[in-house]
């Protein structure tokens, strides 16, 4: 299809303003390939493309009623419209992925191991037993270091004891709790 002549461009927009289908028909045939290929540069995909494609010449036939062309062409305020209508279709890309991997999240459970669970329970149930049965200064020695997340020095403090008592007898408690876990595998 030839181009328009840039003349044309104003009495075709008028015409297709007043309700002519064959004016408007001229400007998409002029026009459709490079708004197409603009939109396939900005999605990065042809069946996105063309549906912004579409939606810039929707817009075009509900805005040209009120349409001044600042120059010759109708090319760039399709330009215009594309590089919209491209951003709005990359927005609603990105909130569906987001919103199908956050309902996808929430909605499908993982995938649940019974036998998985139960050895767990099993081995946290011999840890527990295995700290009961510590001395109560072993067993705040472990629920400060080993759950807690002290150092040996602030455990020290904590329990008023000097650093040396906590570093051997986490030592033991963890060659310990280490036999019970080799005794569960």
């Amino acid at each position: 299809m030839v181009e328009p002549a840039a003349a044309d461009d104003a009495t075709l927009v008028a015409q297709a303003a007043s309700g002519s289908e064959h004016a408007f028909r001229t400007l998409y045939r002029a026009y459709v390939r490079p708004v197409y290929w603009l939109a396939h540069g900005l999605v990065g995909n042809a069946s996105d493309a063309e549906d912004v494609t579409q939606e810039t010449f929707l817009v075009a036939w509900r805005r040209l009623p009120g349409l001044e062309l600042a120059g010759d062409s109708l090319l760039p305020w399709l330009v215009t419209v594309c590089r919209f209508q491209a951003a709005n279709r990359i927005r609603a890309l990105r909130r569906d992925r987001d919103h199908t991997a956050d309902a996808a999240d929430d909605s499908i459970p993982s995938t649940v191991n019974v036998e998985q669970q139960v050895i767990d329970a099993e081995f946290a149930g011999r840890i527990l037993r295995e700290v009961e049965g510590l001395s109560p200064l072993d067993r705040d020695i472990f629920r400060l270091c080993a759950t807690e997340g002290y150092a040996y020095l602030a455990a020290a403090e904590e329990l008023g004891v000097e650093h040396g008592v906590i570093r051997n007898r986490l030592s033991r408690i963890r060659t310990r709790m280490r036999t019970v876990a080799e005794e569960s595998t």
